[in-house]
């Protein structure tokens, strides 16, 4: 048997090669859009894909299960458990066939067995992993959003991400029944899971690629944890408000996810950007966020190229119209960002404007601009002299602790909640370490406000030792 993990640092996600060697073919568990590099996979090993899977409906990128099942003619295996309220409605069209608990399928000579693992969501699934040709044993379990290492899938995000009320706390209970019916099995299990550090799908998901039950057993507080009423409170408590795309993201994934187009996004002139910021297009500048600070075109949007950068281009750039970029590089730098922004379903993608000097956008008379940046000493004197202070954290880490006099709103929800923000004062921006509070400056700026970036943000201003509020007080103004 062979295993090989395809992860994506930008999403924090495992999709996995299963393969039969002797028999030369293999299931891809969980794939994202980009079916390329699990055809060069595969290729690599000799292996032809057979089948095709996922574990759950997904909330954070577009599936790529059924692009890939159609490349390769796979057969497509989809889960049919999760009740009539919430499940696959895309099975039918797509022929693929149902898994329920206990179902099995061949892949060469290795089993996969489908457990019912609901909590995450209600129609998730672990498969079960035996390599028959030399054991009647399991060896291990893909568990995509079930075990993590260290933690466990989040029980709420169908509630406040799918907009299904009143399911959060009977979800985090069917979560504590299936880990306890799970963590039954032998410890020697190895668990494969769908998320790595740094995925919205947890609250505090270790960095190791895999682990094993009977470590998780021990040291995983999910599996740790005995009594259902306090484990349902702790996996409940602090959890961050799940990115704004993911809603669109499990409905498109539950009814059918579109096939991407490949077109590649055209050269766009400066001219023909300064245009389109007079027509109030959707312009995001992809530049590093120092570089924007320095000098920006008038009416864009901040929205660095860095590990974040799908994370809130899913929660701030629009499905429903085009998009348009600056971008520090031709070529290769758009062809990425572009695949990136197609992960999570972003396609209307315009054009794209390489920039080297602004003088050619100034020249079609457009304004370009710089966003002052703030240290500890200029907060602490401009809030002396009654500046506007905003803070763009997650909820979360502003109860866990805040600058006195700060107004939070979170900054996937600041264009919706701009009335709140006084008209023609100086705002003072800040998030935990400077990268959301530059983001959030150049919507303020786009909306014609005054702003200024706090860049070291809450934590230099506790290594300063200025005073901090804890709780959730401090918010209205």
């Amino acid at each position: 048997m062979l295993l090989k993990r395809l992860y994506d640092e930008k999403l924090a996600q495992a999709s996995y090669l299963i393969a039969c060697q002797q028999a030369g073919v293999g299931v891809i568990v969980d794939p994202l859009r980009d079916t390329a590099r699990y055809l060069e996979a595969a290729a690599a090993e000799q292996v032809t894909i057979t089948h095709v899977t996922e574990t759950h409906i997904h909330a954070d990128f577009v599936s790529g299960a059924h692009d890939l099942a159609e490349a390769t003619g796979a057969k497509l295996y989809l889960s049919d458990m999760g009740g009539a309220d919430w499940k696959y409605r895309s099975a039918g069209k797509w022929n693929a066939e149902l898994l329920t608990d206990g179902s099995s399928f061949m892949v060469g000579r290795v089993r996969f067995d489908a457990v019912h693992t609901p909590g995450h969501t209600p129609e998730h699934i672990t498969f079960i992993v035996t390599d028959t040709a030399g054991a009647n044993a399991p060896m291990g379990a893909l568990t995509g959003d079930f075990i993590f290492v260290g933690d466990v899938g989040r029980p709420d995000l169908l509630e406040r991400a799918a907009g299904i009320a009143g399911t959060k706390e009977a979800a985090a209970r069917d979560l504590f029944r299936s880990l306890q019916k799970f963590k039954k099995l032998p410890d020697y299990l190895q668990l494969w899971p769908g998320h790595g550090a740094g995925s919205a799908c947890g609250k505090a998901l270790g960095a190791m690629p895999q682990t094993t039950l009977g470590y998780e057993r021990l040291f995983n507080w999910g599996l740790a944890e005995t009594d259902e009423g306090a484990f349902v409170r702790q996996v409940l408590e602090g959890q961050p408000e799940p990115p704004a795309y993911f809603a669109l993201m499990k409905a498109m994934n539950r009814d059918g996810a579109p096939s991407r187009t490949r077109a590649t996004p055209p050269d766009v002139s400066a001219g023909r950007i300064a245009a389109l910021i007079r027509q109030d297009a959707m312009i995001v500048d992809t530049r590093p966020a120092a570089d924007f600070a320095i000098q920006h075109a008038q009416g864009t949007i901040s929205l660095p190229y860095v590990k974040s950068f799908l994370t809130w281009a899913g929660a701030l750039l629009p499905y429903d119209r085009d998009i348009f970029l600056i971008v520090a590089e031709e070529g290769d730098e758009v062809k990425a960002i572009t695949d990136d922004l197609a992960l999570i379903g972003l396609d209307r993608i315009g054009g794209a404007h390489a920039v080297s000097s602004f003088a050619d956008i100034e020249a079609a008379g457009i304004a370009t601009r710089s966003t002052p940046q703030m240290d500890v000493d200029m907060l602490v004197h401009q809030t002396r002299n009654g500046v506007f202070l905003l803070d763009v954290r997650g909820t979360d880490e502003w109860e866990r602790g805040h600058i006195p006099g700060a107004v939070h709103i979170p900054l996937g929800s600041l264009e919706s909640r701009l009335s709140e923000l006084p008209a023609g004062s100086e705002i003072a921006v800040h998030c935990q370490s400077g990268s959301r509070s530059g983001i959030a400056a150049s919507i303020l700026e786009r909306q014609g406000m005054s702003a200024s970036n706090f860049a070291g943000g809450f934590d230099d201003w506790e290594r300063f030792g200025g005073e901090v509020e804890h709780g959730g007080g401090g918010t209205p103004r």
